[in-house]
């Protein structure tokens, strides 16, 4: 949830606000907690009031529901200056191509709670970079893709595209260009070869139509997971597709096994 007035995006859960508070203090403009998760935040209170930043413990859950806008706040609320997603220029993805990065590309995922969770397997896995399109259709970074994100936010860099088929057809011979698609032939499995000696980008697709017939055409590869009967028509018909944040676990588990 933001404050636009203070500029500010509440972040809530535990374990969120335990990683910012040891990665990077400095960001809380206001804390606010509950008298049971007051032992927990000590020392973090002493940092604010070093920086003269206040701190709150509140009278009861219904004044963090109404800062952050969830129920789902775990006893404690931050407050941060909203987080400023940098558009993506030529002189990062120079940088990526000469350390060889996989960075992700997200093709229109709405979800908020997808965002946060591909992003909590990205900071697990070591990817450091996602970049988003600048589409209504896409979700950015909120109050509920910082709590699923369960700190990951901390370790990744987000960025920002206005066309991704204008980004991928600069980056065609520079890096790999990868997709997921039903119609693949290549197996998920093949990635961390593909991968190996070339900076790449994944691209992950909506979470109803998966990546556009526009991007899939720009593609090196594509991709699958395999599932139960893909290749056996008879057996009737499948689940054919996982939620795309378990996709990205999968996916992002082959590239560094």
């Amino acid at each position: 949830m933001k404050n636009t007035q203070r500029n500010e995006l509440a972040v809530c859960g535990f374990a969120a606000v335990k990683t910012l508070e040891k990665v990077n203090y400095s960001r809380i403009q206001r804390l606010y907690f509950t008298e049971e998760k007051a032992p927990l935040f000590g020392g973090l209170c002493k940092k604010l009031a070093a920086n003269k930043k206040p701190y709150n413990k509140v009278k009861d859950e219904e004044e963090l529901k109404k800062l952050c806008g969830s129920v789902h706040h775990q006893g404690v609320v931050a407050m941060i200056e909203s987080p400023q997603i940098l558009p993506l220029n030529s002189d990062i993805t120079d940088m990526w191509c000469e350390s060889k990065e996989t960075v992700l590309l997200l093709d229109r995922i709405g979800n908020a709670n997808n965002l946060g969770a591909i992003v909590r397997s990205a900071a697990f896995f070591g990817i450091k970079n996602i970049i988003i399109p600048l589409d209504e259709s896409q979700s950015s970074i909120t109050t509920s893709s910082y709590r699923v994100a369960e700190g990951g936010m901390e370790f990744v860099n987000i960025y920002s595209v206005k066309s991704i088929p204008f980004l991928l057809q600069n980056m065609k011979s520079k890096m790999n260009i990868i997709g997921t698609s039903l119609e693949a032939k290549k197996s998920v499995s093949e990635l961390k070869s593909i991968c190996k000696d070339k900076a790449s980008i994944i691209i992950l697709g909506n979470e109803e139509e998966g990546i556009s017939d526009e991007v899939k055409k720009l593609c090196d590869y594509l991709i699958i997971i395999p599932f139960a009967g893909m290749n056996d028509a008879a057996d009737g018909p499948k689940v054919d597709s996982l939620n795309v944040a378990q996709a990205a676990s999968i996916i992002l588990y082959e590239i560094k096994k």
